[in-house]
């Protein structure tokens, strides 16, 4: 059986989703993490899903706001059994967990990586801010001139003929000099096999092959120099680098819409999780269970056979030194 976690936050056209069949999956903030969640709320190794035996526990990995499954704050380090269908909360961020015969996801770490850039790009976009990636002509004829790369899978082409993207006049480019497109948080290159050649400072591209852009490294073509800047890019790496943000405890973070409300713990009377009224209430914070104290009063059964053993070592200990001394 495969699991598919879902990412249930965001505002994504349709929720994300990745299938795994791994013993151990880690989400968190930090790159490494098989599920990333640009969320400065998740910590860089949030939780993780593990499989034991035919069953898949989650397990909070220290977290500094901690993993719920359903209504239930798990202790940090605590295993708890998830069924398909189950919700957690990592966060302020909601997944879902999906238990079935489909077939893994290919590539993961890239496709985690592009869910990354939607959910940033999506929120750079709802606090107004353009999340194109911006091509700019640095030096040459078209000096000032530049193209935006916004995120999707068009491929664009820079060069000096008619119905490109981007018309340099440059007498010294091919009509279809280069090709640029986005794959996940990278910008790639790919010369079209142009006379001049296309080159990263000194290094010249291998036409046809795909090569990322690094954000520091001017593209030369021609008598024209570019360079890009990319927010989303820039925004994911500050939100690996930054610390966690503290959740406050009367932080409301409602279960997403459209899936349906965990179940309560047995005994539960904390505020409802269903929506009401239109709107979702938020999840609770259900403490952890405090040992009960030991009763102190009152003599018991197995207490008085342990005085009585102590008594009897203590006089034979007494008898072996009369013994001993003895005249």
């Amino acid at each position: 059986m495969a699991l598919t976690v879902i990412v249930r936050s965001g505002d994504l056209a349709t929720p994300a989703s990745i299938t795994f069949d791994a013993p151990r999956i880690i989400i968190g903030r930090g790159n490494g993490c098989e599920v990333f969640l640009p969320d400065p709320s998740v910590s860089h190794r949030h939780a993780s899903i593990r499989q034991r035996g035919s069953d898949y526990v989650v397990i909070d990995e220290g977290s500094t706001n901690g993993t719920f499954a359903g209504s239930v704050r798990l202790s940090p380090q605590a295993p708890r059994v998830v069924t398909s269908g189950d919700l957690i909360r990592v966060g302020r961020v909601w997944l879902e967990i999906k238990v079935e015969h489909v077939p893994v996801t290919l590539a993961p770490k890239s496709v985690t990586r592009e869910i990354a850039l939607a959910l940033v790009s999506s929120a750079l976009g709802a606090q107004g801010e353009p999340p194109s990636a911006r091509i700019l002509v640095q030096k040459g004829p078209a000096q000032g001139a530049e193209l935006l790369v916004p995120i999707d899978d068009k491929v664009r082409v820079i060069g000096r003929g008619v119905g490109v993207d981007l018309p340099l006049e440059d007498p010294d480019l091919s009509r279809r000099q280069i090709e640029i497109f986005r794959r996940g948080v990278n910008i790639v290159l790919r010369d079209l096999g142009s006379k001049n050649g296309s080159y990263l400072d000194a290094d010249r591209l291998e036409s046809g092959k795909d090569t990322p852009w690094p954000l520091e490294k001017t593209l030369v073509i021609g008598q024209s120099e570019l360079t890009y800047e990319d927010p989303v890019r820039a925004a994911l790496a500050e939100l690996e680098s930054s610390e966690d943000e503290r959740l406050r405890a009367d932080d409301e973070i409602a279960p997403p819409t459209g899936v349906p409300a965990p179940p309560l713990p047995k005994g539960f009377s904390g505020p409802s999780l269903a929506p009401e009224g239109g709107a979702s209430a938020p999840i609770a914070e259900v403490p952890a269970r405090r040992a009960e104290p030991r009763a102190t009063g009152g003599v018991r059964g197995f207490d008085v056979f342990v005085g009585l053993v102590a008594v009897g070592v203590l006089g034979l200990s007494l008898l072996g030194l009369w013994l001993l001394f003895r005249p």
